[in-house]
Parts: C-alpha cells; structure tokens; sequence
C-alpha cells in the first residue's frame, strides 16, 4: 500500500491549488450556426443540438452567479475567428466549446473534451470528469487538440464533445431535452469545479 507522508499530502495540496483557475466570466461557444450544419445523422443536426446545449448551460452558470457570453445566441453563422475575437476582448474569462460527434462507424459512441494548453487541460479534465459522474455514456476521456478556438484563444479553453449523433443509442438520448440538460449542468458543475 502506498502511503502519503506529511509533506507529500502538503505538496499534493499546493499542486492541486495551483492547478486551480481564477475567472469571472465563461464564454459559451455553440459550434456551427447557420450555413454550418455540422454533423447531421439520424434526423439531428448539429448545429441546433449544440445551440440548445449552449443554452442550457448559460441558463445553469448564471443560476450559479456566473457572468457569460455567448458567441452565438441564434442560429447564425459565426466564423472562427470572430468567435475567437469576441473570446479575446473578456479578461479572467474561460472559454468552453459545445459540439457533438459523429463518425462512419456507427458503433462508436461517448463524451470527450479537448484542450491544447496546460489550463485548457485543467479545465477539460473537470468537465470530463462532471460528464463522466453525471450523464450516461462512455468517457472517451480528454486529448490534446489543435482547434482554431482552442489554438487562438487567450484564456483556458475546451472544446466538448457531447457524444456521437451517428449512434443510434446515442442520438435517441442527444434528441431528449432532459439528456441535453443533464449535458448542460454536467458542463457547468465541471467548469465550477475548475475554479479556485
């Protein structure tokens, strides 16, 4: 059995806090809008699964007392570097990116999240982690990422993947209000989580 010692406890501790982040603000991305579908299988489209998520999740963190900003609020095209513009004007800010997947293999399924720098993959870790607790599907766990709005973006990012919509199950689940909202307060328990 491994045992921690006194000061291995401590050093676990600091590591831990200094791994927290500080923000005040959370930038909501819904991926896609407009002419941009996004992925479309199973009678879903994307874009408007992401859009409801996003949502939902700024509905969640403002009940939490959390200021936000959306990127998009309607079913509007929105290019990447506008969101990332729009991202870069809010200080002490996170930005969180909703999306679902899809892939030609039906049989995959699952959540996972994306980062590309060291907050990034905190914040992603404590999402994925509050999806894992929370909502039911497979953890596909968190990877690195070269997104534009991972890459571009001054502030810790992530980029969710809310599960495969080319997955019959999957879908049925993605197409129920009730599982989008348990998305939702998942994303918003793990973005809280994440903040000192």
């Amino acid at each position: 059995m491994c045992r921690l010692t006194a000061v291995g406890v401590l050093m676990l501790i600091l590591c831990q806090a200094a791994q927290a982040l500080h923000f005040s603000t959370v930038i909501v991305d819904a991926g896609h809008g407009g002419a941009d579908g996004g992925a479309v299988w199973s009678g879903l489209i994307e874009k408007k699964l992401c859009l409801d998520v996003a949502k939902r999740l700024e509905t969640a963190l403002r009940a939490r007392g959390v200021r936000t900003v959306m990127t998009r609020g309607t079913d509007n095209t929105v290019s990447l570097d506008t969101r990332v513009k729009m991202a870069n004007r809010h200080r002490g800010a996170v930005f969180v990116s909703i999306h679902f997947n899809a892939h030609r293999d039906r049989s995959i399924s699952g959540m996972e999240t994306h980062y590309r720098s060291s907050n990034g993959r905190t914040l992603a870790r404590a999402i994925q982690r509050s999806l894992d607790a929370r909502v039911t599907g497979i953890n596909r766990g968190v990877d690195h990422a070269d997104y534009k709005v991972l890459r571009s973006t001054q502030m810790p990012a992530a980029l969710v993947e809310c599960g495969f919509i080319s997955n019959r199950a999957e879908a049925a689940r993605c197409a129920t209000a009730a599982h989008r909202q348990k998305l939702a307060e998942a994303i918003a328990s793990g973005i809280l989580a994440a903040r000192s």
